[in-house]
């Protein structure tokens, strides 16, 4: 498939205005990265189709229809943006903890995600070993994958086993993934239309409550952000988050301990004057401390609620904790591109695809849900997973000559940068793909820590 043509299943799959199709252009092809898939495609399309959706957003506010282009070369380079970030010309530590990553076992292999202290302790638990990967790699060679796997979720960890993509598609969870959209927009309760006043962004005016961690959902925000979007990033005290610095351009940075009263009721208040509520921790996490989707509804009337998910909302894996590289490993990615190259070993995706894929198509799913609620009023629930998009991904069909294509470098992505100031110190980042011709996406709030701000709307 052409970016184009991907981009058009896209656009189609969330009903926005088909004659917005023709203000878009994508440049470049595939392959753009080492891989035997089409991660340039999807990286030009999902962030092609998330500007789009600005753009008809903004039309529909008073504004004129515009261009938007997307060229790949520096699509895949912002699917890679949280490793070419610097902060004062130093480069961030490195994102993988000592001992993530994939082993051996009896009869197979396993990746294990081990970034939060709290994954990693309960893996050393499991395996009653030292922390190096010496000693994991030892203790791994008397368990059995999927034994493994299975102990491991049992325990709250973040682990899964290698698959091929038949065996994925026999598996149970791959076959749930099949019965689901790509992107679901479901109306949960009535409201009556919201329209959009005239602005000079897309966004402008609409107040994100960003709930999430990792890549995919702090993508989906930092989008909203660079179309004008009022997004609060919104973190407990003491839970780790990923590249804040890098993923939390244009946002404010909240804290709140939604395991107190005061925590709640200060998240309650910000969701009475939200038009956007973003979710990307464990299923049923946020929903357990009263802000499922359907209660959300009845507390802000004409709510989009977004939710992200490793799996999906059905099958047997649902409420299963998991991130880009184990959805990789679990779906076939690993095993499909090592025979790609000729390596025995597993071999991942040259970048975060499903993550970042994931963000984007999430973003696309909240505008479009904006527009239905302008258009036809009620509340709505956005659903994406990352499992989702792997399927969605490998749909795209495989590329010749990938495995001959030279990384991105710093380098090679110089022409792509962007330097501002921030409260990590000066940034040297990735800008955004999507050049709109009316309305140009910029991050106007520095990146901050966390909890810098207070958690209320400006």
């Amino acid at each position: 498939m052409t970016p184009l043509s991907t981009l058009t299943e896209l656009w189609s799959g969330v009903a926005l205005p088909e004659d917005a199709l023709g203000w878009v252009e994508i440049t470049g092809r595939d392959p753009a990265l080492p891989s035997s898939f089409a991660v340039g495609t999807a990286a030009a399309a999902s962030i092609a189709a998330s500007g789009l959706a600005a753009a008809s957003l903004w039309r529909l506010r008073g504004g004129a229809a515009q261009q938007v282009g997307v060229d790949m070369r520096h699509a895949c380079a912002e699917f890679w943006s949280e490793q070419f970030i610097r902060i004062d010309g130093r480069e961030d530590p490195p994102l993988w903890d000592a001992i993530a990553g994939l082993y051996p076992c009896a009869d197979g292999w396993v990746r294990l995600h081990t970034n939060f202290p709290h994954h990693r302790d309960g893996v050393l638990k499991l395996l009653e070993c030292e922390g190096t990967r010496e000693a994991v790699g030892a203790a791994l060679k008397s368990w059995r994958a999927v034994e493994f796997e299975d102990a491991a979720a049992a325990a709250g960890c973040a682990v899964t086993a290698l698959r091929s993509f038949a065996e994925w598609d026999a598996h149970p969870q791959g076959q749930a993934v099949r019965t689901q959209p790509l992107i679901s927009i479901t109306r949960i309760g009535d409201a009556p239309r919201q329209g959009l006043p005239m602005a000079d962004r897309p966004l402008a005016g609409v107040r994100v409550a960003e709930l999430t961690r990792v890549i995919a959902g702090p993508v989906c925000g930092r989008t909203l952000a660079v179309h004008g979007a009022d997004v609060m990033n919104i973190t407990g005290p003491g839970l780790p988050s990923v590249r804040i610095d890098d993923l939390g351009r244009g946002k404010l940075a909240a804290q709140l301990d939604l395991r107190t009263t005061e925590g709640r009721d200060g998240l309650a208040a910000l969701v009475r004057g939200a038009d956007v509520f973003v979710q990307g921790y464990r299923p049923g996490a946020i929903a357990g401390h009263g802000f499922a989707p359907g209660r959300l509804a009845e507390m802000r009337p004409g709510i989009v609620s977004a939710s992200l998910s490793a799996y999906g909302p059905v099958g047997p894996w649902s409420g299963r904790r998991g991130f880009d590289s184990l959805v990789q490993t679990a779906s076939g990615f690993n095993v499909a591109e090592a025979e790609a190259f000729g390596q025995a070993a597993p071999r991942p995706l040259p970048v975060q695809a499903l993550d970042h894929a994931t963000g984007y198509l999430l973003a696309l799913g909240v505008m479009a849900a904006l527009h239905r609620r302008a258009t036809q009023g009620g509340s709505w629930h956005v659903e994406v997973s990352l499992a989702r998009t792997a399927l969605w991904l490998r749909g795209l069909g495989r590329i010749e000559g990938g495995p001959d294509v030279t990384p991105q470098t710093m380098a090679t992505v110089a022409d792509l940068m962007e330097t501002t100031q921030s409260g990590f110190g000066v940034m040297h980042a990735v800008r955004h793909a999507a050049q709109l011709s009316a309305t140009p996406a910029v991050w106007l709030r520095p990146s901050m820590p966390l909890g810098s701000h207070p958690a209320l709307w400006p």
